[in-house]
């Protein structure tokens, strides 16, 4: 079974910045959108940035302008850079690929396990 790993959560202060980076444990055949969310304490999990399998992209209005979201379609791998962060950001980011494997007849949601963010002084 393939799971999404993701990697680069941590503490940073307020105005600090991370990237976070996520790629499937396995092979697959195709991987269209990829994109990643967040959760907070006490609140329903949201969107945060898109990318589709051509690099059109859509972000949450509260972190245009400071997160930028991309991928690198040779290693499946989508990453998040996180600039100028405020304490608001503080949550568990999930990633998520819309991805078909080789024996699936379609593609499906994964999900990654959650790498927390924490924005503190």
């Amino acid at each position: 079974q393939v799971q999404l790993v993701e990697s680069g959560g941590g503490l940073v202060q307020p105005g600090g910045s991370l990237r976070l980076s996520c790629a499937p444990s396995g092979s697959t055949y195709r991987i269209n959108t990829m994109g990643w969310y967040r959760q907070a304490p006490g609140k329903q999990r949201e969107l945060v940035a898109t990318i589709t399998s051509g690099g059109t992209t859509n972000y949450a209005d509260s972190v245009r302008g400071r997160f930028t979201i991309s991928r690198d379609n040779a290693k499946n791998t989508v990453y998040l850079q996180m600039n100028s962060l405020k304490p608001e950001d503080t949550a568990v980011y999930y990633c998520n690929a819309d991805l078909q494997l080789y024996w699936a007849t379609r593609p499906r949601d994964y999900w990654g396990q959650g790498t927390q963010v924490t924005v503190s002084s």
